[in-house]
């Protein structure tokens, strides 16, 4: 059972849950949490060498790294290690060597061309 629900709690499995891909190559997700208002937590997953493009935190971004480095304009986040982006902050990341990372998002990022 992926899904365990109660009328206080929603339990996942999340090992057996199966990745989703997402538009940018080499990056894939499981998604945790997302309701109406946009607000998402995921666990990210990104191949050695895959990068997101430049894009906009619409709202407050939590990244806890828990595997390999992130890595962005700012500097490097390794696992173990958190970081929170301002709403309205611009950027690009990307993994040189690969990592997870468990991402807590107040709405969806805004990618830019």
């Amino acid at each position: 059972m992926l899904t365990k629900e109660t009328a206080r709690s929603t339990f996942l499995d999340v090992p057996e849950m199966e990745c989703e891909a997402t538009p940018f190559p080499g990056v894939e997700r499981k998604l945790l949490y997302q309701d109406a208002s946009g607000r998402l937590t995921a666990l990210v997953r990104m191949a050695p060498g895959a990068r997101l493009p430049r894009h906009r935190h619409v709202g407050l971004e939590q990244s806890f790294v828990l595997e390999g480095t992130l890595v962005d304009d700012d500097g490097a986040c390794p696992a173990g290690h958190y970081v929170w982006r301002r709403p309205g902050s611009v950027h690009t990341a990307w993994a040189p060597e690969g990592c997870v990372v468990l991402g807590i998002f107040d709405a969806p990022n805004e990618f830019l061309a």
